[in-house]
């Protein structure tokens, strides 16, 4: 098995795209929350602004030849992309109705929006931080945010995403998508714009 040829599959399974999805099924699995009305609402609101609106919309930009690829944006074809997501959370903050009741989602969402207006800003200064590092990251801070919140025992969890971490970080560097800099900024970015938010539900 070649492990190169696998590396790049990372890149696209935790697509920053995905996370916020990714998230909220981590969410509902650990929590007592289960498939209800509720979470199935949360679910197609998150599917319909965190996903499918901005693919439809990175189709539109990749046929037009603004955006040449999925997961190998330049910084001035990220800007508008990025934008767009932290535009969506928003919407889904804002307008839900219901996700301020779900302390841990709500702040992870913001999290989210917080860390993609920083890697918005810093398209200005021509810095190209990595977004699938902030999206891994964020989404391992999640977990371990859950195994408090939560009080469940998912240290095995834990230990799988930062395997997943290295895996999207390496996947990154094979595909020179990233430097050293880009990538550990991203997951100082993931990681602390998660952290500052656990004193709010922890």
């Amino acid at each position: 098995m070649d492990l190169k040829k696998i590396l790049p599959l990372f890149s696209y399974i935790f697509h920053p795209i995905f996370i916020t999805f990714y998230g909220v099924i981590l969410y509902i699995w650990l929590s007592d929350l289960g498939l209800n009305s509720l979470s199935l609402v949360l679910l197609i609101q998150v599917i319909i602004l965190t996903m499918l609106l901005p693919l439809s919309i990175y189709y539109l930009l990749k046929a037009t030849g603004y955006i040449k690829s999925f997961t190998e944006a330049t910084i001035n074809e990220r800007k508008f992309p990025i934008l767009l997501q932290a535009l969506f959370l928003f919407i889904l903050l804002k307008f839900s109705g219901f996700i301020e009741d779900l302390p841990a989602i709500y702040y992870f969402m913001i999290g989210g929006l917080i860390s993609s207006t920083i890697a918005f800003m810093l398209t200005f200064i021509n810095f190209k931080v990595s977004l699938h590092m902030i999206g891994v990251c964020s989404l391992l801070a999640f977990t371990v945010s859950l195994y408090v919140y939560l009080n469940v025992a998912i240290l095995p969890l834990i230990a799988l995403f930062l395997l997943f971490v290295g895996s999207v970080a390496s996947s990154r560097l094979y595909m020179k998508s990233h430097d050293y800099i880009e990538l550990f900024t991203g997951s100082m970015i993931g990681i602390l714009s998660q952290i500052i938010l656990w004193q709010f539900y922890l």
